[in-house]
């Protein structure tokens, strides 16, 4: 156990300033070869475009955090399989009323 994390300490900052760089460079290039010739924007420098990779990993990634979701989910089907069948059909209806869809009626699929 100790071994994975000497490796993790020591290829951790190497990755992340290779994604910086590759990521950084990346968006430099596509930017400055589309956006200047097709709406006559300005080019810009290896370091805004490492700002605008992180931008849009805000906001279009999250911040991380992942697994959220999947833990989400696993509540919520619990909290179906704990609910009686007429609040399940009750719920289903105000689904179909408000959104005009049903969500499916059938046991959940085992994985």
């Amino acid at each position: 156990m100790k071994k994975k994390w000497v490796w993790i300490v020591v290829l951790g900052p190497i990755a992340i300033a290779l994604f910086i760089t590759v990521g950084g460079e990346v968006v430099l290039r596509l930017w400055n070869w589309l956006l200047p010739t097709l709406f006559g924007w300005r080019q810009i420098t290896f370091w805004q475009a490492v700002g605008l990779l992180a931008l849009c990993r805000i906001l279009f990634g999250g911040l991380g955090g992942g697994g959220h979701r999947s833990k989400d989910r696993r509540q919520n089907e619990d909290r179906w399989e704990c609910m009686p069948p007429d609040a399940r059909e009750r719920f289903r209806q105000r689904m179909a009323e408000r959104f005009g869809f049903v969500p499916p009626a059938g046991e959940k699929k085992e994985q």
